[in-house]
């Protein structure tokens, strides 16, 4: 039997912290059988290179990044975590994945009470990454996106990246919209969540959070890999 690592960000924020924590709970309800366990590249611990030492001495493993984009943490980290394991592999984190475009909708949705306006427009709030193949993954969920929501979809960056957020809201509204959203392409609360509040948005959308599609994702991940 192959051992998932769930491996997030890792946050200080309490609700973020019980929200991935819910989140593995729907993968383990998913995968009756399977071992799955946590792993953090940053802030939490235990660290992502300690689980992959302790699990695959007793078993293969496949570790999930429960991260939207490629980038640092999943080029580096994670990589040099399974490296010299033979038996350890990863797989593509989870922003690309249609799934997540959905959530996105229905949480936008929820933000505007189900009541688009014709002047709207959608910024895309992603993290960021020091590496440039982030933007590759961001860019692909705002495509996702926009085959689902009645409204134009920029994107914008909490950090590193630009645009950032608050320039592409400022953006948005200069070419006429009458009202911004900013869709929150991020996983839990925490810090980021709370700039992308900061940002400037006329409505600010809750984070993915610990929802049953982003649980499959995580599963599909996993049996793929």
């Amino acid at each position: 039997m192959t051992t998932l690592i769930a491996c997030s960000h890792g946050t200080d924020s309490g609700a973020g912290r019980a929200t991935i924590v819910r989140l593995v709970e729907m993968v383990r309800e998913l995968l009756p059988g399977v071992r799955v366990v946590q792993a953090f590249v940053d802030v939490q611990t235990p660290a992502i290179r300690d689980v992959v030492v302790e699990e695959s001495t007793e078993d293969d493993v496949v570790v999930v990044p429960l991260l939207l984009s490629a980038g640092h943490h999943t080029a580096v980290d994670i990589a040099e975590a399974i490296a010299g394991h033979p038996g350890a592999r990863r797989t593509e984190p989870l922003g690309s994945h249609p799934l997540v475009a959905h959530v996105l909708a229905t949480r936008l949705r929820a933000a505007v009470s189900g009541s688009w306006r014709a002047g709207d427009r959608v910024v895309l709030a992603a993290a960021g990454s020091s590496d440039p193949v982030a933007a590759v993954d961001v860019d692909t969920a705002a495509e996702h996106l926009r085959a689902l929501i009645p409204a134009p979809v920029s994107v914008g960056y909490v950090s590193t990246m630009r645009p950032r957020i608050a320039d592409a809201v400022a953006g948005a509204r200069l070419e006429g919209a009458g009202r911004v959203i900013a869709a929150s392409h991020l996983l839990a609360p925490g810090f980021f969540a709370g700039l992308v509040h900061e940002a400037g948005a006329d409505v600010v959308s809750a984070p993915l959070g610990a929802d049953p599609r982003i649980a499959q994702v995580i599963v599909e991940r996993f049996r793929t890999a």
